[in-house]
């Protein structure tokens, strides 16, 4: 079988290269040319700091800044643009929340997260209990790696203010039923925060359909710079929280006593933000609907099917999980071959992959193990790359 790229490989710089085979887009994505250019651009024809002058620089920044943020609130299905808040990334959208959460929880209010988050959408959740007094309650998972629902009066009670749920797991690839959530956390009161780092940059996201209250998500996974990320709420809920963050342009008067607030999104957008980078991470909303998400999330998931059955062939090679709805994330692990040394002899024919906890410690010890092998998939790969991969592996294995 051959499944071809869904993009020119000669769009991404970094492929000039072309025995790299890229398998870790789960941890950052490669960049294709008009993101680059489209940074340089900025800088050599219309660099000026946003929302502050009234000089023509000035003003061209700020339509090309908020110009960024229509794109993403289209991409996204938002209801105003005034949803989208940019942040530094998915790390920072979910501390946003904990932190300006921490004002509304009570002594023995519950947070529910799962046994399968990330530890940005852990950690912050064990502050905030540790802080405001809430007790943390993890939601289990199934053999098959998906979430287990068969007790979900234990874990979703009137007590439940906050959930906080990956779409789609980094480690195990689980696409995770997030309308079904929705629902349950209206019907209990509870506020839905939905993990969307994996999801956004693979698959169409739609967050009126999806029915949850925020969406965090990066834009150096899904073909835009680093240091730029989206913390997408409704409208009443952003109106609703206390800033995060205090300085310049979140504010609307300041005295000596007391200040005011900006409106949604400025409140939450204090100092000078990372203008240039929004601008490229809307200059790769644009590539990805150029090729369709639902074109991308079909080509990943032949990659997908088509890895796996190559990879269960291999004697030795257990994968982590079978859910039945899966991205582009396989982990695995081979019998007597550590991954980290895998994954050197892999980097030896110039194959990327990932190894180790994936920032997921608690799941991967649910799963027995202390590191794993992982591969990951997007728009710029095909089969040849798994074919390479897997004879990459297979002459580990002989070595061994």
């Amino acid at each position: 079988m051959t499944i071809d790229t869904l993009v020119q490989k000669k769009d991404f710089p970094i492929f000039s290269d072309d025995s790299l085979v890229y398998l870790d887009s789960a941890s950052t994505s490669q960049k294709p040319d008009n993101v680059i250019n489209g940074l340089k651009n900025v800088y050599e024809s219309s660099n000026a700091n946003v929302h502050r002058a009234l000089y023509n620089l000035g003003s061209e920044s700020t339509k090309l800044f908020e110009s960024a943020r229509e794109k993403i609130s289209r991409f996204i299905n938002a209801s105003s643009s005034k949803e989208i808040v940019f942040t530094g990334g998915t790390t920072e959208s979910i501390n946003l929340l904990a932190y300006t959460f921490g004002t509304k929880l009570e002594k023995n209010d519950e947070i529910l997260i799962s046994h399968m988050e990330h530890h940005a959408n852990l950690v912050p959740w064990q502050l905030l209990a540790k802080m405001s007094g809430a007790k943390l309650k993890y939601l289990p998972l199934t053999e098959s790696g998906e979430l287990d629902f068969s007790q979900s009066e234990k874990y979703f009670t009137k007590k439940t203010k906050i959930i906080s749920i990956t779409h789609m797991s980094n480690v195990l690839g689980t696409v995770n039923p997030i309308k079904k959530i929705s629902k349950i956390a209206k019907s209990i009161g509870a506020v839905f925060v939905v993990d969307g780092a994996q999801s956004v940059s693979h698959m169409p996201v739609d967050v009126q359909s999806l029915g949850c209250d925020f969406l965090a998500f990066s834009g150096h996974k899904m073909l835009g710079p680093t240091g730029i990320g989206v913390l997408w709420g409704t409208l009443d809920m952003l109106e609703s929280l206390p800033p995060f963050m205090a300085g310049g342009e979140m504010i609307e008067t300041v005295t000596l006593e007391k200040s005011t607030w900006n409106k949604v999104p400025y409140k939450f957008e204090a100092g000078t933000p990372n203008y240039v980078q929004a601008i490229g991470l809307g200059i790769a909303v644009e590539y990805l609907n150029n090729i369709g998400m639902k074109r991308i999330q079909e080509h990943e998931k032949k990659l997908t099917d088509y890895a796996i059955e190559k990879l269960e062939i291999i004697s030795g090679l257990y994968i982590h999980g079978s859910p039945s709805n899966r991205g582009g994330v396989i982990s695995f692990n081979l019998n007597k071959i550590h991954p980290q040394d895998l994954a050197q002899f892999l980097n030896e024919d110039n194959i990327c992959i990932r190894v180790g906890h994936h920032c997921a410690q608690p799941l991967l010890k649910t799963l027995g193990e202390t590191s794993t092998a992982r591969i990951s998939f997007y728009v710029y790969n095909d089969s040849y790359d798994v074919d390479r991969l897997v004879e990459s592996i297979q002459s580990t294995i002989n070595y061994f």
